[in-house]
């Protein structure tokens, strides 16, 4: 899948209000509220986004033999489509995609790895390993909780959310958003978003991942424990960057589980600063106006 429909003529360069942006195939399918969401708060805080010319698929999965060239092609053409626009950062919104580019973009930090790579990929420039893969949660970090806060509206004061983080942002621990079992970057954005951060035991659990195509019982009862672990620690919404996620917590709720609604970080964003109306049935699920 390949998609081009936010471009600027200049290229980007490192600079702290432009970012360049791969968006990955759920953004542009399942998950497009999660990135219309973001592109909106994002440009309220002043940021230029230029959509990746020519990206393909990351790959979703990492590959996990070690002698895989092929499973590194896709993403590694990705960074190579970056080095072209002179970026020196790749901006990621799903989980995903952030763990499978990180890791490639880690594998060819090894010498040897990037010279098989750049001569199997003959009609490519050669890459030279100097492209950063940020997820969103990052940059909401380097925006620092000063500016956040100055940009916040209401639309998240007094909500109790809990950041539900899974499983590619954490793991392997060389790629990882932060601590892999204690993680606060998502909490810290939240608070200084508005809101009341909810820390609950099951939030860096996985909630079955692909299990959801061959074994979907098997997540019923890991979204069930997820979304328990949730609701009892007080939370009343829960966020997440992962489209998959997203899916198994919102589709495989077994019956009894607690009703508390998942959105999107990017939707919380602009909910936050103004951007975006909290849709009715959330906010009425959380007891708020909309």
């Amino acid at each position: 899948m390949t998609n081009g429909s936010i471009q600027h003529s200049s290229p980007i360069t490192h600079h702290p209000s432009r970012v360049l942006y791969f968006p990955g195939c759920a953004l542009k399918d399942q998950a497009r509220a999660y990135e219309e969401a973001t592109l909106a708060a994002l440009a309220a805080l002043g940021y230029e986004v230029q959509e990746l010319p020519r990206w393909n698929c990351c790959g979703t999965v990492y590959a996990l033999a070690q002698d895989d060239l092929m499973r590194h092609v896709g993403p590694v053409r990705n960074l190579i489509r970056a080095q072209e626009q002179g970026a020196k950062e790749l901006l990621t919104l799903c989980a995903m995609c952030y763990n499978t580019l990180s890791r490639s973009a880690l594998f060819v930090q090894n010498p040897e790895n990037l010279r098989r790579l750049n001569a199997f990929m003959d009609e490519e420039e050669d890459y030279r390993g100097e492209v950063r893969v940020l997820h969103l949660v990052q940059l909401l970090g380097e925006i620092g909780r000063g500016r956040l806060e100055k940009a916040a509206k209401e639309g998240l004061s007094g909500l109790r959310v809990g950041a539900y983080y899974g499983c590619t942002l954490l793991r392997p621990q060389e790629v990882a958003v932060d601590h892999p079992e204690q993680p606060k970057i998502l909490e810290e954005a939240l608070a200084a978003l508005g809101a009341e951060p909810v820390v609950f035991p099951e939030r860096v659990e996985c909630c079955g991942a692909y299990l959801t195509v061959t074994k979907p019982e098997a997540v019923r009862l890991r979204v069930s424990s997820i979304l328990l672990s949730a609701a009892q620690a007080g939370a009343e919404l829960l966020v997440t960057a992962c489209p998959l996620c997203h899916f198994n917590l919102t589709e495989r709720r077994p019956l009894g589980a607690p009703k508390l609604p998942v959105v999107y970080l990017g939707e919380a964003l602009a909910w936050a600063l103004g951007v975006k109306s909290m849709p009715e049935a959330v906010a009425k699920a959380v007891g708020v106006r909309g």
